[in-house]
Parts: C-alpha cells; sequence; structure tokens
C-alpha cells in the first residue's frame, strides 16, 4: 500500500511540480463523495484554467442514456441542450499580488506543514467532466496526444474511494506511482493492486508508455457517509495537490464545510447504536495502526472484539442485522461480513493495512457507483 506521505524533494531529481503538469478527475466510479472533481475543479479555479483547449464531446465516447443530455435555458429564453464532455483546459496564471487569494492561501499551505512556490499555475492543465462510458482506449488515446501537443510531461491522476475510515479522523490521501523516479522523489510506493479499474488507470498507462510520468492521488472517504459533497476528504485532497503541483489552492469555505459535515456525521451516526459502535470499532482500530507500538496482533484482538459485541446483540438475519448508511439504506460493514464469512483473524481489519482495497480499484470492495457520480454502495 502506498505511503500517504510526501518528503523533501529528492536533489538527485527534477522536481515533479517543475514539468508541464496534467491533473485529472473523472466524475463517477473513481470519485466516491465528488470530492476528488472538487479538489480539481478549486485548483482550476486558483489557476484561472479558463482557456478551453478541447471540450471533448465525441459521441462515440458516451452512452446518452446513462449520462443523460442536460437542456438549458440560452439567450433570450431559447433553449440549448448541453452534451456531455470533458473538459481539457490550462491558462498561465497572472503575476500574484497580495490581494490575490491564491497568495493568501500560501499562508495556510504554510500552517499545514506544505511546502509551495504558488508560481507553477502556468504549467498546469486540467481534465474534468464525466468518465466516458464507451471507446476508452480511443479516449485515452486523445486526451495523451492533446498533452503531446501541450508540452505535457507529467500526470496527476486524482480519485477517491470509500472505505472502511472513520469519519473523526484525517483523511488519508494514498499516493503510488509505477516510476521510478517519482517513487523515489516523494517517497511513495508502486501500487500492487490487480482488479476491476477506470479510465484513470487507462490515462495512466497510456502517458507512461509515452514517456510522461504519472502520479496516483486517492482520497478515502467514510463508506458510511459517502453522498455527496464530501469535503474534509476534498480539503485533503487540496492540499495534497498544493504541493504536488506546487500551487496554492485557496480553501475558501472548505474548511467551515469540513467541520460541519463531521459534526453533522457524528450526530447522524450517534442516533443509531449499530453505527456507532461500527464507528468506534473503526476509530480505535485506525488509532492502533498509526500507533508506534502497533501490531498485527492487537489489531486482530480489536477486530474480535468489535464481533463479539456484535454477536452479544444476536441480531436476527437480514438486513436490519447491519448498520445502514446515513441515506436509511441497510448496508453491511465493509470488510466485516468478508472476514467473518472468510474465517479472517482481522490482522487486517483496518483500511491503512489492507492489501484488497487499493485506489486504483476505487471501490474498496463493493457495489459500483451509478452512472451520475451518486454511489449505491462504496466507489
Amino acid at each position: 500500500m502506498a505511503r500517504s506521505t510526501v518528503t523533501e524533494h529528492s536533489e538527485a531529481t527534477t522536481p515533479f511540480a517543475r514539468g508541464r503538469l496534467l491533473v485529472v478527475a473523472l466524475l463517477g466510479w473513481n470519485d466516491a463523495g465528488d470530492a476528488a472533481s472538487s479538489a480539481v475543479r478549486a485548483l482550476q479555479e486558483a489557476i484561472g484554467a479558463d482557456r478551453l483547449i478541447e471540450d471533448i464531446d465525441d459521441e462515440s465516447f458516451f452512452d446518452y442514456s446513462i449520462h443523460r443530455p442536460v437542456m438549458r435555458a440560452g439567450t433570450e429564453g431559447v433553449r440549448k441542450i448541453q452534451w456531455p464532455s470533458v473538459s481539457f483546459s490550462g491558462t498561465p496564471l497572472p503575476e500574484a499580488d497580495k490581494a490575490d487569494p491564491a497568495v493568501e492561501s500560501t499562508e495556510l499551505a504554510a500552517d499545514a506543514g506544505l511546502s509551495v512556490s504558488s508560481d507553477n499555475g502556468e504549467n498546469v492543465f486540467v481534465l474534468i467532466g464525466p468518465e466516458p462510458t464507451l471507446r476508452w482506449r480511443s479516449f485515452t488515446k486523445h486526451v495523451v496526444d492533446l498533452c503531446e501537443r501541450e508540452g505535457i510531461t507529467r500526470v496527476v491522476l486524482v480519485g477517491a474511494l470509500l472505505a472502511d475510515v472513520p469519519h473523526t479522523r484525517p483523511i488519508t490521501i494514498f499516493m503510488s506511482s509505477d516510476d521510478a523516479a517519482v517513487r523515489e522523489e516523494l517517497d511513495i510506493d508502486r501500487s500492487e493492486y490487480e482488479g476491476p479499474t477506470g479510465v484513470l488507470s487507462a490515462i495512466g498507462e497510456e502517458a507512461r508508455s509515452r514517456g510522461m510520468l504519472v502520479l496516483s492521488l486517492w482520497a478515502s472517504v467514510p463508506h458510511y457517509a459517502h453522498h455527496s459533497p464530501s469535503p474534509k476528504a476534498t480539503l485533503a485532497l487540496v492540499d495534497r495537490l498544493t504541493e504536488i503541483v506546487d500551487v496554492s489552492i485557496p480553501h475558501g469555505d472548505l474548511v467551515t464545510e469540513s467541520a460541519e459535515w463531521e459534526s453533522e456525521v457524528t450526530e447522524a451516526t450517534a442516533q443509531d447504536d449499530e453505527i456507532a459502535q461500527y464507528v468506534g470499532y473503526l476509530e480505535r482500530t485506525r488509532d492502533m495502526v498509526e500507533a508506534p507500538e502497533a501490531s498485527g496482533e492487537a489489531i486482530a484482538q480489536e477486530f474480535e472484539r468489535f464481533l463479539e459485541q456484535a454477536a452479544d446483540k444476536k441480531p436476527q438475519p437480514g438486513p436490519a442485522a447491519f448498520p445502514t448508511d446515513l441515506s436509511g439504506t441497510p448496508q453491511r460493514p465493509m470488510g466485516v461480513e468478508r472476514r467473518t464469512t472468510a474465517g479472517d483473524d482481522g490482522a487486517e481489519s483496518d483500511t491503512e493495512s489492507r492489501p484488497d482495497v487499493d485506489p486504483e480499484r476505487g471501490d474498496g470492495g463493493a457495489e459500483d457507483q451509478d452512472a451520475d457520480g451518486g454511489q449505491e454502495g462504496p466507489a
């Protein structure tokens, strides 16, 4: 599993942010709680990337019964159909002054322990829109063709997945790369995931095949609070993007919204004893994993204690035996069902220590999202 921290750049390599970068977020399966797309839109606003290079709206890439066109009112009340599209844009960042919110955000980044110069906006391009439903290979080839045309040499793939994590703890950002130079510079690991994937991975593979450096960033979103927006996960991605691409991204209302979101989720979970018990288990396991003295045996014991407490309640078979998510939909605790039926000893009960939860799958091991980015289960 990729480490979630960034160290100082290696002096022996060219800093990742010093090349022309494309930052990618696609709504849908790779975007739990809309956290990734919201973070990349914040980046787009920060650098003023309003120069549309291309609006990729080829109907061969979209199933309109899934990504439905939208009717919009135009000038003089004339309505017009807005077709699904993925935008590729970028623009030089004007010279900042003290009135520029990006400059003010630099101070916030410094407070958060981030290292940024905030002067790299002219090198950053953004690809954002709904994940295409058809002809992925043609789509990714077209995107990377645009990268080559614009002199882009680095690609940052941004996603969010639903996972067994508590909403009361800091959001973990998982980073990985298949490029040795990037792994060395950022002190991260290669992803070892094997399984279903999304268009982000296809873009990354095509970009690497043409000599571009590729980095993946994924935020973990609590699966029991998966409805968008997810400002706490967005804020965590914004802070990490700030350092990775060397552009200051204003927090805006994200800090306040994150605190309000956490408070609302805490209040909601407290109203259901089973969810509250499950969240408590996630909190204890997370704390154990991060503790210096953490061991697999200690984590296994905590998992067994959680199962014993659940067994004491002697739930009846069926949906009511499991916690519900905050929408009221019955949902089994992710991992609990899998490990119980498989006889797992619980040694890898937390997301941070689970090899089967990987950002490139984008789901943490549960159901697919629906087409518009909402999720029937973990992304």
